[in-house]
């Protein structure tokens, strides 16, 4: 281990000391908590039922059991998170469970369960006590001072003597590790201790890397006594000081190169910061399989016919599922041709699909490190992506290499397309969502940007899968292409009326030589749908604008078995055609909603099910440094709301004022400009807010403005020759102070720069 690694924990301790981060004398009343409740000494005392109970108990109405303490308590008494965790997989990782409400006991594995009776469950738990009992005598003998690595491999053994079932079971070291937290780690599986021994440049005792889980328990305490020891803190502090300092990832070997031609890809990854794959025959776009419980299976049934059995296409799809699913950002990708390194990289983006890529399935990611070396041993040969860790000196290859590095400046060598940039936060959070759940619903108040940020989303979105480039960077050909006649993004405004046959199908009258004839006509989404399915290389977007407006389980009907995504392929008959129809994996919705006429709350159970919900609420921010007169827009509209909020209560965030009325298209050049949309579109909107009830629409627009006793506006402030008047009665005093808190300078009162609109009402009154 490094001084810079030693310097880097101290500074982190500190500061997290500083700020009051651990405190130790909880960790104590905890730790001792425990101790009163499962000690050594308890499990002595007690046999038979009460005994099974103590451990394994799940009933309501009796005290929680030590399996419950372990896994999930979380109070002032004691916080199971505080010390390592042992979640996930099934309750049997306890080796008995009791399944409620019928109270059967039940031992095995998830694959092979079976039931013990009360007598057998008890013996179960005499065991497990003897062996945790056991294992606390061991640690009770054991020096934490002088834990060598000879002492902890000493010390491992007699683990595995004493308690030959549970010394590897890691919530048995959770155990042991709180009744005696001054010997053991905090870290209760053979993965999380080499990970961070080898963050810390160190090479495990055993040797094992970060895949074995097979490995001991018990041979690493030493490492990590030593290193709280020098830091001068507890096993326990030391456990959240590594997490923080050290988020888990995993380590994936990727290969480079084309398997049928040889040819390396690298230079494109290197210098586009991006890891991608091929199978560019048998595979298409996979965005829109990604939750599929089957997809190894599906995978493997397409690559079939290039492979020579079907155990080869499935150890081939598991890699790709690997890329796909399991790779997750922050992982470390090591880019090789063969046993050459030729760069490491961090995670830093979802599954794309890039059609422009020899590779073209692909993940961003951050290089970090371009230097070339050799893994040895070579891990993952025959394989193009692979789970990289088993052999420590590799990892440590990797880690040394990392230490300290900063993110890696690459020339932009000529590629077949331009990388694109990144999507803001917003957009990539709405393109998750619709990866996820394939639509999407923008809810909020009104003038929030809900309908533009929509459609700006969905255009950029299919142009970047569709043309590589952003929707501002199309010619007018591909602008057609995307928004025209038959294009990629469409639009719709749901209203009352809407129906099924609207949105689906229906039957509409025609007359035709003074003959009334009925005939079938597909709909808005029916049409995309089937231009989509014939396009299986580009994404179609629909934009419902005012979706809440419409009467959704009436216009979706039976679309609202297979909207979600992993029930697309599923067939459907129509009830009008009589055909069979589906929705293609390439369809998103994107739908907008005002929340100041109907909360989602209210939308149909089974819709809410299926949309994923993304809030837009006023950003102010959008209007930095616009100012009339001396009123500075963001800390105006911000004082507004709050009056908003502060004055109509129920369902009051709901009824603020969105920061597009003061974006209108032309701008607001003036203060006239700013008056009458005030008058024009702002006021009208509270008073419908406010129902009539003027005397909180004067609380909230000033008493200047609003004469609550006569139950009106005072519509002569907006005469041009009031402007004064009128700035004075917006000017509320909370703008001044939000424009301070914000760092908004603030202008002397003064006419506007270039009012040429505001002038000529001027002389037009005159």
């Amino acid at each position: 281990m490094t001084t810079q690694i030693m310097d880097e924990l101290r500074q982190r301790l500190q500061q997290a000391l500083a700020r009051g981060a651990y405190n130790q004398n909880t960790i104590d009343a905890q730790t001792a908590a425990f101790w009163e409740h499962f000690g050594p000494d308890v499990l002595r005392s007690v046999d038979g039922e009460v005994l099974l109970r103590l451990l394994h108990g799940r009933r309501d109405d009796e005290p929680r059991c030590m399996a419950y303490w372990l896994e999930f308590k979380s109070d002032e008494e004691f916080s199971c998170k505080l010390y390592g965790g042992v979640g996930g997989g099934s309750a049997l990782k306890f080796g008995l469970y009791e399944k409620q409400p019928a109270g059967v006991w039940v031992t095995g594995s998830p694959q092979s369960q079976r039931n013990l009776d009360l007598q057998d469950a008890i013996s179960f738990a005499r065991k497990q006590r003897d062996e945790l009992v056991a294992g606390s005598e061991v640690l009770t003998n054991f020096e934490p001072s002088h834990a060598s690595d000879d002492a902890c491999a000493t010390l491992d053994a007699a683990m595995r003597q004493a308690a030959p079932n549970l010394a590897a079971a890691g919530w048995a070291h959770k155990y042991w590790f709180l009744v005696h937290p001054d010997r053991l780690d905090t870290f209760h599986s053979p993965q999380w201790q080499r990970f961070h021994l080898m963050k810390l440049l160190q090479t495990p005792p055993d040797g094992a890397g970060v895949l074995d889980g097979q490995a001991s328990r018990f041979v690493c305490t030493g490492r990590f006594l030593t290193l709280a020891r020098e830091l001068g803190t507890s096993m326990t502090i030391l456990g959240k000081l590594l997490g923080e300092q050290h988020p888990h990832h995993r380590y994936w070997r990727l290969g480079t190169t084309s398997g049928s031609t040889g040819e390396s890809q690298w230079p494109v990854m290197r210098d586009q910061g991006l890891v991608s794959i091929g199978w560019t025959q048998f595979l298409s776009d996979l965005s829109g399989e990604l939750k599929e419980a089957e997809l190894k299976q599906r995978i493997a049934a397409r690559l079939l016919p290039d492979y020579e059995d079907r155990k080869t296409a499935t150890r081939k799809a598991g890699e790709i599922v690997n890329f796909l699913r399991e790779m997750e950002e922050n992982d470390v990708v090591v880019a090789c041709e063969g046993a050459t390194v030729r760069g490491i990289g961090r995670v830093v983006g979802p599954y794309e699909y890039r059609a422009d890529l020899a590779f073209p399935h692909v993940r961003r990611v951050q290089w970090l490190s371009l230097e070339e070396w050799k893994l040895d041993p070579l891990e993952g040969p025959r394989t193009t992506v692979y789970p990289f860790g088993r052999h420590p000196v590799n990892v440590l290859g990797v880690e040394s290499r990392l230490a300290g590095a900063a993110p890696v400046a690459v020339s932009a060598a000529p590629v077949s397309m331009p990388a694109l940039p990144a999507l803001d936060p917003w957009s990539a959070r709405v393109e998750a969502a619709l990866r996820r759940k394939g639509q999407v619903i923008l809810y909020g108040p009104p003038g929030t940007g809900k309908t533009w940020r929509a459609l700006a989303l969905a255009k950029d979105l299919a142009a970047r899968h569709a043309f590589r480039k952003s929707a501002g960077q199309l010619d007018a050909q591909d602008t057609a292409a995307l928004t025209g006649q038959g294009g990629l993004v469409r639009v719709c405004t749901f209203h009352p009326n809407w129906g099924y046959e609207d949105f689906l199908e229906g039957i509409r009258p025609q007359a035709t030589g003074g003959v009334i004839t009925f005939l079938e006509r597909d709909g808005i989404f029916k049409t995309l749908c089937v231009d989509a399915a014939a396009a299986p290389d580009k994404n179609f977007y629909l934009v419902i604008d005012e979706i809440n407006r419409g009467d959704l389980p009436r216009i979706f009907g039976e679309l609202m078995t297979v909207m979600e995504l992993d029930k697309r392929d599923q067939s459907i008959t129509l009830p009008v055609s009589a055909k069979p129809f589906r929705i293609p994996r390439n369809v998103f919705v994107v739908g907008t909603m005002n929340t100041a006429d109907r909360s989602i709350s209210l939308l149909d159970a089974a819709v809410r099910r299926r949309f994923a919900f993304i809030e837009l609420m006023p950003d102010t921010g959008c209007l930095d440094g616009r100012q009339v007169r001396s009123l500075p827009l963001g800390p105006w509209l911000s004082a507004l709301n709050a009056r908003v909020r502060k004055h109509l209560k129920r369902d009051a965030r709901n009824l603020q004022v969105g920061h597009a009325y003061l974006m209108p298209a032309a701008g607001i050049n003036s203060f006239a400009g700013f008056a009458r949309i005030l008058r024009d579109e702002i006021v009208p909107l509270l008073e419908e807010y406010c129902y009539d009830d003027f005397h909180t629409l004067q609380q909230i627009l000033g008493k200047d403005l609003v004469d609550a006793e006569a139950g009106r506006i005072v519509e002569e402030l907006f005469l041009p020759e009031r402007e004064d008047d009128l700035l004075q009665a917006v000017r509320y005093e909370e703008v001044e102070k939000i424009a301070l808190t914000e760092g908004t300078p603030l202008a002397e009162d003064d006419t506007d720069l270039n009012d040429d609109e505001g002038s000529a009402e001027a002389n037009d009154a005159r």
